[in-house]
C-alpha cells in the first residue's frame, strides 16, 4: 500500500514529531489519517481565544488538510472530539451542524485533562475518498 504524507501551509505546521496526515491508498480509495487539530492560526501559530474561536480554527484546519489530501469535509467517515470541558459539548454540535454536510460522520468525544498549548479543544479526523 503506498502511503504519501499530506502537508498543506494552510493548517498549523506540526509542534511535534507528526504528519499533518498520512494517506494509504488501494485500489478501492484513499485512507487519510489526519493527526489532531487544535485551534492554532497557521499564518500566526498564536492560539484562537476561547472555545468557539479555538473550535471554528480546528474546524478551518481540518478542512485545509482534507483539501490537500485531495478531498472535501464530505468524506470525512469519523471523528475524534478531545474537550477539557465537556459542557462545550452543545456548542461543538452546533458548529458540526453548521459546517458538515449530512449524513454525518461517525463520532466520539471525551473530557481530557489537558491539551496542546493550552488548547480547549482538538479533533482527529479519518476520511475516506474513493478512487
Amino acid at each position: 500500500m503506498p502511503r504519501q504524507i499530506i502537508h498543506t501551509d494552510n493548517a498549523p505546521a506540526a509542534v511535534g514529531t507528526y504528519s499533518q496526515a498520512v494517506k494509504v491508498s488501494t485500489d478501492a480509495g484513499s485512507t487519510v489519517y489526519m493527526s489532531g487539530q487544535i485551534g492554532l492560526d497557521p499564518k500566526t501559530m498564536v492560539m484562537r481565544e476561547g472555545f468557539a474561536a479555538q473550535a471554528v480554527q480546528v474546524m478551518d484546519n481540518i478542512e485545509a488538510v482534507v483539501k490537500a489530501a485531495g478531498g472535501t469535509l464530505a468524506d470525512v467517515v469519523k471523528f475524534n472530539v478531545f474537550l477539557t470541558d465537556l459542557n462545550d459539548f452543545a456548542a461543538l454540535n452546533e458548529l458540526f451542524v453548521a459546517r458538515l454536510p449530512k449524513p454525518y460522520p461517525a463520532r466520539s468525544a471525551v473530557q481530557v485533562a489537558a491539551l496542546p498549548k493550552d488548547a480547549v479543544v482538538e479533533i482527529e479526523t479519518i476520511l475516506f475518498i474513493e478512487d
